[in-house]
């Protein structure tokens, strides 16, 4: 796996090893940014392909290969 940044993710591409909600597909839609800027990027929004629904997620949950693989498989 590619190493991840958290601000270099918006718009990426991911794929869920289980089904999350009945979807395998996922885009991330938006960075939260923290308040005060100066502190690390914790949270990501990721969205849906299929239904277009929006979870919420740390973003370092991403990293295990045992729940998300990078890309659409």
């Amino acid at each position: 796996m590619n190493p991840l940044h958290p601000k270099k993710l918006l718009l990426t591409k991911w794929t869920a090893v289980a089904p999350v909600g009945r979807n395998l597909h996922f885009l991330v839609s938006k960075v939260i940014e923290p308040d005060p800027p100066d502190t690390v990027i914790r949270w990501i929004d990721i969205e849906a392909v299929h239904s277009k629904s929006v979870r919420r997620i740390e973003w370092r949950e991403l990293k295990d290969s045992t729940r998300w693989r990078q890309g659409w498989v």
